[in-house]
């Protein structure tokens, strides 16, 4: 290097190539060892221009990543971080109390599969918030069969794949396989920021992978100041729920994506407590209930108070419903064993969405006809 005009100008263009690469990895790499060979004000410049070239080619996942290695160089920067935000937060200052239905609707806008281009945890916010979610997320690189999360284990945190892939299994209880892998721009382990509880399958990359994390932790720290980076949490939560029992679910997989799409909006997101009964015997049943964290325990009650269980109700179980569509009183009692988090969809809205659609009635007669017939074997059986 020869100048000062020389010093700026190279780390740009190694940045302008990088970025034309595509490769996360790469571009890392290269940087950081611009760094090691003494030179941190030129790889800083070098993350500076990756991140405004990422950010302006809607590659938000990996200018974050470049921003975060260029705040590491330079702690006391500020001007990227606002230039990446003025491109994709939502609002330019954060809206009134009042405004969180508007957050919550204009989520649901957003598509039901993962985009790069608008990460609603981050696209939502505006721009103050943003900027503080960002430097919050940690970068973290795995190697390939090196585990992200481990089902069964504790979970405090969420995360964004970057770069790379990751293979998701289900093995506990024999729950199965996932639907598929976790590919760039995909989302997982978010119910981590609602909710204590073990996570439910495990992630692991299947190639070198570049992921952001969000703990719990900082989440909560950061709502504190900016609270419509909780309410955005939880619409985020709630839709990725619904999105994904509306898409799997035998009873909805008929619906087209725009009566789903309508139906998602009216489920709500909902914390027991452990104790806490879901459903009465003998009463109409007011709503139809997914269990998403937690463990509940269907059970019938003898006039003597004795109580017959039937089998435990556990993650992605549905119930309630049998009330619901055959228009009777709920047969068997539901309690939550454990503090739960659960989506509810009202009455209301069940029969205004549900009982419109003939192939969905059927559905739902099939499964609460079997759900009986089940009952009243185990009850013939005590």
């Amino acid at each position: 290097m020869t100048d000062g005009a020389d010093n700026l100008l190279r780390p740009r263009e190694l940045a302008g190539q990088l970025a034309a690469g595509g490769r996360l990895d790469v571009a890392l790499a290269e940087l950081r060892q611009l760094e090691r060979q003494g030179h941190p004000e030129e790889a800083a410049a070098g993350f500076e221009a990756l991140a405004r070239a990422w950010g302006q080619g809607s590659q938000l996942l990996r200018a974050i990543v470049a921003c975060k290695e260029l705040l590491r160089l330079e702690p006391g920067h500020t001007r990227t971080q606002a230039f990446i935000a003025n491109l994709y937060a939502r609002y330019p200052v954060q809206p009134q109390e009042g405004a969180a239905d508007q957050v919550s609707a204009e989520l649901e806008l957003l598509p039901e599969r993962e985009d790069p281009v608008a990460v609603p945890l981050f696209s939502m916010l505006c721009r103050d918030a943003f900027v503080a979610l960002l430097e919050a997320v940690e970068v973290r690189t795995y190697v390939s069969g090196q585990p992200v999360m481990r089902e069964g284990d504790p979970g405090a945190s969420m995360f964004f794949m970057v770069e790379g892939r990751g293979d998701v299994w289900r093995l506990l209880e024999a729950r199965g396989p996932q639907e598929g892998p976790v590919v760039e721009g995909g989302v997982f382990g978010e119910m981590a920021l609602v909710t204590e509880g073990p996570r439910l399958c495990t992630v692991m990359p299947s190639v070198p992978s570049v992921l952001l994390e969000l703990p719990r932790a900082r989440m909560l720290e950061l709502s504190r100041k900016h609270p419509l980076v909780e309410r955005v949490v939880q619409a985020f939560c709630r839709k990725r729920a619904a999105d994904n029992l509306l898409r799997t679910h035998p009873i909805f997989s008929p619906l087209r994506l725009e009566q789903r799409r309508a139906l998602a909006r009216e489920f709500q997101l909902q914390r027991v407590a452990a104790g806490t009964t879901l459903l009465t015997a003998g009463t109409m049943g007011d709503a139809l209930y997914l269990l998403l964290r937690g463990r509940c325990t269907p059970y019938h009650m003898h006039p003597d108070g004795k109580e017959t269980p039937y089998p435990v109700l556990r993650e992605g179980d549905v119930f309630g419903e049998i009330s619901l569509l055959m228009g009777k009183p709920v047969t068997a009692m539901v309690r939550a064993d454990v503090p739960s988090v659960l989506l509810r969809l009202d009455r209301s809205a069940f029969e205004k969405h549900i009982f419109s659609q003939p192939g969905m009635r059927d559905a739902l007669m099939k499964i609460g006809t079997e759900r009986l017939q089940r009952t009243a074997r185990l009850l013939g059986d005590r």
